[in-house]
């Protein structure tokens, strides 16, 4: 994810480098349309054990939708914040200059889920560290809500509008960006799992009801719904949140008795990325194969790869007992939000000390340039991310 998105303004760039739909029309999908879905379909199988995990502390499931639901908002007001940096704020009407807004938004929501910790098991030594933790999640919410209230765009337009009558409150969201649209699928894939939990069966037919709601949606079908004016149901709700689910089904196979052998297991994953390529295969005719669309063909390849991916590292990892070839990659996921946040930012950090221009530059001379540049990008923040957790400075929503 760091890659393409730190690479996606270079010049130079094959279209295999490229969103398929990027200046072209027609119906396709290039690697760089399977990292989203991907992360969507990661999101899902993680579903499963962070609530297993809840659940066996004897916390009833209707007693984490709490914590699901400020997950969830959290993950769209710092999507929404995100986006609007792409239309504002201009200096002449913001106390703060468009690339200071993003670079001190960046560092705001870093804070606002940072946690710091060590190893220590005395209590007497944790407390100091939960009250910086406290102190540091204050001060970066409070900076997201002045962000927020002194944000205008382009035009004059605020981020949050206030009415008298209901609703008090509006929010310019033109879309909810990455981390929102990740957030409703969480939404939509922890209910499901609260529902019918390692039920395949059901989790099969709620994967497959997510998708109709694309068709469905096309058919108008939502058109006078008040939902609909909130959230795409065809997309944000269904498309999307279908990967994740499909995520869900997938992971069950390491916690069912049913699935405990490396070959069912094996079996069930490749079995499962074959359903999914054939459906995808089946409905391309229909929708096509669009990533911005979010079309059903695109979700299934997109599960249908993300799984025989996910094969391949259990057969690395579990059947061949050779972890350490797969260590740089669990040493990088370990805390994938603030390595997203941190590279998000650095675009504006650079700014700030007048070093964008030269940071852009050096992605124009040609393609290797832009590849060099991305892929230093990529290992930089990630060897950031790995130190600053080694340092216990960690974000947990």
């Amino acid at each position: 994810m760091i890659f393409v998105n730190d690479i996606a303004g270079a010049e130079h760039l094959p279209a295999w480098l490229k969103h398929y739909n990027d200046g072209r029309a027609g119906s396709g999908m290039t690697f760089v349309d399977l990292v989203f879905p991907a992360f969507l379909f990661i999101v899902g199988m993680s579903i499963p054990f962070a609530f297993a995990a809840r659940l066996a502390r004897g916390r009833s499931a209707w007693r984490l939708l709490p914590h699901v639901l400020l997950r969830t908002v959290s993950l769209l007001a710092i999507g929404i914040l995100m986006v609007n940096t792409e239309s504002g704020p201009p200096k002449h009407a913001s106390p703060l200059s468009r690339t200071a807004w993003a670079a001190l938004l960046y560092v705001a929501a870093i804070l606002s889920f940072c946690t710091i910790g060590g190893q220590s098991s005395d209590p007497a030594k944790r407390r100091p560290l939960k009250i910086i933790t406290a102190a540091l999640r204050l001060l970066g919410v409070a900076t997201l809500c002045w962000l927020a209230l002194v944000y205008r765009s382009d035009h004059g337009n605020r981020l949050l509008t206030f009415h008298s009558a209901w609703p008090v409150v509006s929010v310019r969201t033109q879309w909810y960006g990455i981390l929102g649209l990740i957030g409703w699928a969480y939404l939509v894939g922890s209910i499901v799992y609260l529902l019918f939990r390692q039920n395949r069966l059901a989790l099969l037919a709620c994967m497959t009801l997510l998708l109709c709601l694309f068709g469905a949606n096309l058919a108008g079908a939502f058109k006078h719904l008040w939902l609909a004016r909130i959230v795409s149901i065809g997309e944000a709700l269904g498309s999307h949140p279908s990967i994740t689910v499909a995520g869900i089904l997938l992971a069950t196979i390491l916690q069912t008795p049913d699935t405990t052998t490396h070959r069912k297991r094996l079996r069930f994953a490749a079995l499962f990325a074959l359903a999914c390529a054939a459906a995808a295969l089946l409905l391309e005719p229909v929708y096509g194969i669009s990533k911005n669309d979010a079309t059903p063909a695109w979700c299934l390849w997109a599960c249908a790869v993300t799984a025989i991916l996910w094969l391949l590292f259990y057969l690395v990892t579990d059947v061949l007992h050779l972890p350490a070839t797969v260590k740089p990659f669990t040493i990088a996921g370990q805390n994938v939000l603030l390595a997203y946040l941190l590279s998000e930012g650095l675009e504006y950090w650079l700014s700030l000390m007048h070093l964008g221009d030269w940071y852009g530059d050096l992605a124009q001379r040609n393609l290797a340039c832009a590849v060099a540049r991305s892929t230093i990008c990529a290992v930089i923040v990630l060897t950031a991310t790995a130190l600053l957790n080694r340092l216990g400075f960690k974000l947990k929503l």
